[in-house]
């Protein structure tokens, strides 16, 4: 059987001192180490909050070009309509005007009426 050392009271106070100075230290530079994170986080946090705003007021922004172009879309539709009527309209003047005599043609027509009253 092998015999269990003893220690005495000083060398395990010196043990557990030595024990507790390296958990504090540890424990140090954890909370340092925290605190870093923690200004990190905070500053990341910051740069979110302030990229948020932008994008919100860009996301108005938007909105309101989105109900220009919607009422700039009825115009467009509306002048669409309008335009197709103008072209039928154009059409059937060119047609009428196609149709009609121009002043010296009515004039030699004339004489010529006179003409042939005047044999009979």
């Amino acid at each position: 059987m092998k015999k269990e050392k003893k220690y005495t009271s000083k060398e395990m106070k010196h043990y557990l001192d030595a024990s507790a100075e390296i958990y504090n230290e540890n424990l140090k530079g954890i909370r340092e180490g925290s605190i870093i994170t923690n200004r990190r986080l905070d500053t990341i946090t910051e740069t979110l909050a302030g990229h948020t705003k932008i994008l919100n007021k860009h996301t108005e922004i938007l909105s309101e070009h989105t109900k220009k172009l919607d009422s700039h879309t009825e115009m467009i539709g509306t002048l669409m309509v309008d335009m197709t009527i103008v072209k039928e309209d154009v059409s059937v003047i060119k047609s009428d005007l196609k149709k009609k005599v121009d002043y010296d043609e009515f004039l030699s027509l004339v004489k010529r009426v006179q003409k042939i009253e005047a044999k009979i």
